[in-house]
């Protein structure tokens, strides 16, 4: 049986039925449940220091039990800050893009930030932003080339390279609810001020970082072709 602060939380961070959102500063994270079970995953850690706030959000929303994975839209350190934390708090594996695995193990660092795009102070901070790989090697687990998400039932990813190699955004069919990370988001995020105030506009992937402009473009057309209802990004 739910207790009242958990039926009160859900209510508070609901996306849509079994999925949950929650903001660390100017990054969201989301928890999604199984439509067919009492299993649930986390997409995204936010940024380092967050994972007792996320492990406080999961308590409230499942109570004890454990995601049964984590998974990443991809690796820039706002994604990324608490993963290993909580996967190796939880025992659980990372799923991630296998052109993402370079710089989640150790092995690459992203290409580094223009910090003069998009005339925000958010940009010009950007050479200060972290860009060297983590390394959880030890707790990644690729995802399916076909697309399907072990475990999670009526989900499927779709590989939305741009904003980093191996980028990925997430898809229900039943309700049509996209989760798009950072292939494109619903805030200007080279602004300061826009992240502060978190004004709604649709915006293409946080520019700092972008490293393929043509296929970030192709990534936010294939996205735009699957009809989507409700949006949650990673941003805004």
């Amino acid at each position: 049986m739910e207790t009242k602060e958990q039926t009160q939380t859900q209510q508070k961070n609901e996306v849509v039925a079994n999925v949950w959102g929650q903001k660390d500063k100017f990054v969201n994270y989301y928890f999604v449940r199984n439509d067919t079970d009492d299993t649930w995953f986390i997409i995204d850690t936010g940024l380092a220091g967050s994972a007792e706030k996320i492990r406080s959000m999961a308590n409230k929303l499942f109570g004890a039990k454990p995601p049964a994975a984590i998974i990443l839209t991809h690796g820039h350190f706002d994604h990324t800050g608490s993963v290993q934390s909580l996967a190796e708090g939880w025992h659980v594996p990372v799923y991630a893009h296998y052109l993402e695995f370079p710089y989640l193990s150790g092995k690459s660092s992203y290409p580094p930030p223009d910090p003069k795009v998009g005339g925000g102070l958010m940009s010009a901070l950007s050479g200060f932003y972290r860009k060297e790989p983590i390394d959880i090697s030890h707790l990644l687990t690729a995802l399916p080339d076909d697309g399907t998400i072990p475990g999670l039932t009526g989900w499927r990813y779709i590989h939305t390279p741009g904003h980093s190699p191996g980028h990925i955004s997430l898809f229900r069919e039943s309700d049509r609810l996209l989760i798009a990370g950072d292939a494109f988001v619903t805030t200007k995020a080279e602004s300061l001020m826009a992240t502060i105030t978190q004004k709604q506009e649709i915006s293409g992937p946080p520019m700092y970082f972008t490293c393929d402009w043509d296929a970030a473009a192709d990534s936010v057309r294939r996205l735009a072709d699957l009809d989507p209802l409700v949006v949650a990004s990673g941003h805004g």
